[in-house]
């Protein structure tokens, strides 16, 4: 990239990122301008597009890194250690639930119309790669369960999307109801949590 050196292109890169997860938490994707990302690191707007193509591909960057993060954290806590398979279900529900509950940057993506919007940023593929990622990742602790017998289903694909249908609850809580949603959030985890493994009991 001309006219900057490594060290340069590493040092805008990162600020760009995290120029950008802060004002994509705060504001959206929508409201968030070029002038304002490269304003808060302090280049022109011809430099950004050295290395992005567009705000919604740094999004999309950023999103990558977040996941990357909140992984590592799933790990770190030891969410999903464990050999009962309710206790591990509901633990990884109530880390997912709270992700999207108090992270900002999560909680704007789920909540708003973003999603659809970035859709049109990611080929057939690259979607259904990213999905088939999502899955893989609740399969890496679920098919344990599956393949020992310990919970309700024998397709292992069929029970991890299973669990990760469950934190779509999230986006209808003004539906449920904010004073109602928290108690419904968690009867439905232990519902569920509780059902999958019947058959382990």
């Amino acid at each position: 990239m001309k006219g900057f050196t490594d060290e340069q292109r590493d040092r805008i890169r990162s600020d760009l990122l995290e120029a950008g997860r802060d004002l994509f938490a705060q504001y959206g994707l929508s409201k968030t301008t070029i002038a304002d990302l490269t304003d808060e690191v302090g280049i022109g707007t011809s430099t950004f597009y050295q290395f992005y193509d567009s705000k919604e591909a740094l999004y999309l960057a950023v999103l990558d890194r977040e996941g990357e993060t909140i992984a590592r954290r799933l790990s770190d806590e030891e969410v999903i250690g464990g050999e009962d398979p309710e206790t591990v279900v509901r633990e990884f529900l109530h880390f997912l639930f709270d992700e999207i509950e108090t992270n900002p940057l999560v909680r704007q993506l789920v909540v708003s119309d973003e999603l659809d919007r970035l859709r049109e940023y990611r080929t057939p593929e690259e979607r259904e790669a990213e999905r088939a990622e999502e899955v893989e990742t609740i399969r890496a602790f679920t098919d344990p369960f599956v393949e020992a017998g310990a919970v309700h289903g024998e397709d292992p694909e069929l029970v991890a999307r299973a669990v990760g249908a469950i934190p779509y609850l999230t986006l209808h809580e003004a539906d449920i109801g904010s004073d109602h949603y928290p108690e419904v959030r968690d009867f439905v985890i232990d519902t569920f949590a509780r059902g999958l493994a019947a058959d382990g009991e």
